[in-house]
């Protein structure tokens, strides 16, 4: 796991994140546990106060439940909610990429053009 300190991202929302994004992907499978929080913390140099935050945001989009005693395991993704979640983050991205764009002067022609030669790379 990555962390950037100087990313203007709370450490506890890149590690929330990049547990999100795995989970999202399928690397974290259903009933699969998170590591510890202690040992993530200690693995990662930062608070424990941190990791339990972003394991807590994580229980609270309904990724992971705690089970006492034993840590934080990931909970069966309902297959319609993942599709909404992978289309939030393509809107976010898309967005992102819109704003680039207008900083960069391109027009929405160009735009489009970049996108519609990216789709075509795609294997």
């Amino acid at each position: 796991m990555k962390l950037l300190q100087n990313s203007g991202v709370p450490i506890y929302q890149q590690i929330s994140d990049q547990l999100k994004a795995d989970i999202l992907a399928g690397k974290l499978k259903e009933g699969d546990y998170l590591p510890s929080i202690r040992g993530l913390a200690k693995d990662l140099k930062i608070s424990v106060i941190t990791t339990m935050k972003a394991y807590e945001q994580l229980e609270a989009e309904g990724l992971v439940t705690a089970a006492p005693g034993k840590g934080f395991y990931v909970n069966a993704q309902d297959s319609e909610m993942l599709r909404e979640q992978h289309l939030r983050r393509v809107e976010e991205a898309l967005l992102e990429a819109i704003h680039a764009a207008d900083i960069a002067g391109m027009t929405d022609a160009e735009l489009q053009s970049t996108l519609q030669t990216l789709l075509g790379m795609r294997a």
